[in-house]
């Protein structure tokens, strides 16, 4: 666990003098006490539960890497862990990279790609067209 008990109580003692502060002008003594009292445990339960996430957090692991490592040399162990590590291919990304940049992409079979420029459908015009087939056609665009 990171720290001690003491932070604990330290913080259930600051929430407690909190609602103390801020309830006794509104409150008569017995109220304000048992929210005190409510408070101190309030924010002892909190400040475990922080410290609780705090040494689960900053525990230090082993690698990946070396745990693949164990299991490699042991080999009833095998299938136990993961190695995350991908290669590294910065080479490659640079190549390929300044290929881009030139304009000499290559595809893998070695071919050289050929542009070819979109070819949208043209606009039909509407005139000439009968007024219902047109109001048909507003009504299916607008979901009506």
């Amino acid at each position: 666990m990171v720290g001690s008990w003491r932070w604990n109580v330290t913080l259930g003692v600051g929430g407690s003098l909190l609602t103390l502060i801020f309830s006794l002008g509104r409150n008569g003594l017995a109220i304000t006490s048992l929210r005190c009292l409510y408070a101190f445990l309030a924010f002892f339960a909190l400040a475990f539960l922080f410290r609780v996430l705090a040494a689960l957090t900053l525990t230090p692991r082993t690698s990946a890497a070396a745990a693949y490592r164990q299991t490699v040399s042991d080999e009833s162990a095998k299938g136990q862990a993961v190695d995350y590590a991908t290669p590294d291919q910065s080479d490659e990304l640079n190549e390929l990279l300044k290929n881009q940049m030139d304009g000499n992409v290559v595809l893998e079979l070695g071919q050289q790609p050929i542009f070819q420029p979109l070819k949208p459908p043209k606009l039909v015009s509407t005139q000439n067209r009968e007024p219902e087939e047109l109001a048909k056609a507003i009504r299916h665009l607008t979901g009506g």
